[in-house]
Protein backbone atom coordinates (compact mmCIF):
# COMPACT_ATOMS: atom_id res chain seq x y z
CA UNK A 1 0.00 0.00 0.00
CA UNK A 2 1.09 3.34 -0.56
CA UNK A 3 1.61 5.74 2.40
CA UNK A 4 0.28 8.83 0.56
CA UNK A 5 -3.17 7.37 -0.22
CA UNK A 6 -4.10 6.20 3.21
CA UNK A 7 -2.25 8.88 5.55
CA UNK A 8 -4.69 8.32 8.27
CA UNK A 9 -4.65 4.37 8.36
CA UNK A 10 -2.94 2.68 11.49
CA UNK A 11 -0.93 -0.21 9.77
CA UNK A 12 0.34 -1.55 12.85
CA UNK A 13 -1.80 -2.03 15.92
CA UNK A 14 -2.51 -3.66 19.03
CA UNK A 15 -5.28 -5.91 19.71
CA UNK A 16 -8.29 -4.47 20.76
CA UNK A 17 -9.65 -7.09 23.50
CA UNK A 18 -8.84 -11.00 24.14
CA UNK A 19 -9.12 -13.72 21.69
CA UNK A 20 -9.63 -16.06 25.09
CA UNK A 21 -13.80 -14.58 24.38
CA UNK A 22 -14.29 -15.23 20.90
CA UNK A 23 -16.75 -15.70 18.98
CA UNK A 24 -18.26 -11.93 20.61
CA UNK A 25 -21.94 -12.37 20.60
CA UNK A 26 -24.48 -13.14 22.29
CA UNK A 27 -24.77 -16.62 24.01
CA UNK A 28 -26.88 -19.28 22.69
CA UNK A 29 -28.24 -20.06 25.53
CA UNK A 30 -29.13 -18.99 28.63
CA UNK A 31 -28.53 -21.71 30.67
CA UNK A 32 -24.84 -22.84 30.45
CA UNK A 33 -23.58 -26.49 29.85
CA UNK A 34 -21.17 -28.64 31.41
CA UNK A 35 -19.08 -29.63 28.11
CA UNK A 36 -16.22 -31.82 30.56
CA UNK A 37 -16.38 -34.05 33.15
CA UNK A 38 -13.77 -35.62 35.75
CA UNK A 39 -12.19 -39.16 34.98
CA UNK A 40 -14.65 -41.66 36.29
CA UNK A 41 -13.84 -44.16 39.08
CA UNK A 42 -15.82 -47.27 38.70
CA UNK A 43 -14.95 -48.55 42.43
CA UNK A 44 -17.08 -44.95 43.77
CA UNK A 45 -20.54 -44.78 44.48
CA UNK A 46 -22.97 -42.92 42.37
CA UNK A 47 -21.60 -39.37 43.09
CA UNK A 48 -22.72 -35.74 41.37
CA UNK A 49 -19.89 -35.01 38.97
CA UNK A 50 -21.03 -31.38 37.45
CA UNK A 51 -22.56 -28.35 38.78
CA UNK A 52 -23.63 -25.04 37.12
CA UNK A 53 -22.62 -21.92 38.53
CA UNK A 54 -21.95 -18.42 37.26
CA UNK A 55 -19.70 -15.72 37.26
CA UNK A 56 -21.52 -12.78 39.06
CA UNK A 57 -18.29 -10.75 39.59
CA UNK A 58 -15.10 -10.35 41.38
CA UNK A 59 -14.31 -8.14 44.16
CA UNK A 60 -11.38 -8.17 46.76
CA UNK A 61 -10.18 -9.71 50.11
CA UNK A 62 -7.48 -8.65 52.67
CA UNK A 63 -5.87 -11.45 54.02
CA UNK A 64 -2.60 -12.77 56.09
CA UNK A 65 -0.14 -14.35 54.39
CA UNK A 66 1.66 -17.78 55.71
CA UNK A 67 4.35 -18.04 52.98
CA UNK A 68 7.84 -18.55 55.00
CA UNK A 69 10.63 -16.86 52.81
CA UNK A 70 8.23 -14.42 51.18
CA UNK A 71 8.61 -10.92 52.19
CA UNK A 72 5.17 -10.36 53.03
CA UNK A 73 4.79 -13.43 55.55
CA UNK A 74 2.63 -12.79 58.21
CA UNK A 75 1.47 -9.69 56.51
CA UNK A 76 -1.74 -8.81 55.11
CA UNK A 77 -2.72 -8.73 51.71
CA UNK A 78 -5.10 -7.67 49.18
CA UNK A 79 -5.54 -10.21 46.69
CA UNK A 80 -8.40 -10.21 44.06
CA UNK A 81 -11.60 -13.15 44.30
CA UNK A 82 -14.15 -14.38 41.76
CA UNK A 83 -17.89 -14.06 43.32
CA UNK A 84 -19.53 -17.35 42.11
CA UNK A 85 -23.50 -17.63 42.08
CA UNK A 86 -24.73 -20.92 41.99
CA UNK A 87 -28.64 -21.15 41.94
CA UNK A 88 -30.83 -24.00 44.20
CA UNK A 89 -30.51 -27.71 42.88
CA UNK A 90 -33.31 -30.10 42.88
CA UNK A 91 -32.12 -33.61 41.66
CA UNK A 92 -35.20 -34.99 39.77
CA UNK A 93 -33.48 -38.24 37.72
CA UNK A 94 -31.03 -39.76 37.12
CA UNK A 95 -28.96 -40.77 33.70
CA UNK A 96 -27.10 -44.51 32.64
CA UNK A 97 -24.56 -44.37 30.67
CA UNK A 98 -22.69 -47.25 28.64
CA UNK A 99 -19.42 -47.42 26.84
CA UNK A 100 -19.25 -47.78 23.41
CA UNK A 101 -16.60 -47.63 20.46
CA UNK A 102 -17.56 -43.53 19.98
CA UNK A 103 -17.56 -43.14 23.99
CA UNK A 104 -20.54 -42.84 26.28
CA UNK A 105 -23.96 -43.29 25.34
CA UNK A 106 -27.12 -42.33 27.74
CA UNK A 107 -28.61 -46.11 28.24
CA UNK A 108 -31.61 -45.34 30.39
CA UNK A 109 -33.38 -42.62 32.43
CA UNK A 110 -35.02 -42.57 36.33
CA UNK A 111 -37.42 -39.72 36.94
CA UNK A 112 -38.37 -39.07 40.51
CA UNK A 113 -41.47 -40.22 41.41
CA UNK A 114 -42.53 -37.82 44.58
CA UNK A 115 -40.31 -34.07 44.78
CA UNK A 116 -40.80 -32.15 47.92
CA UNK A 117 -41.96 -29.38 48.00
CA UNK A 118 -39.04 -27.38 49.71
Amino acid sequence: MDATVFSHCKFEQPRHGSLAFLPRKRAARHRGRCKSFPKDNASDAPHLTAFLAYKAGMTHVVRDLDRPGSKAHKKEIVEAVTVVEAPPMVVVGVVGYIETPRGMRALTSVWAEHLSDE
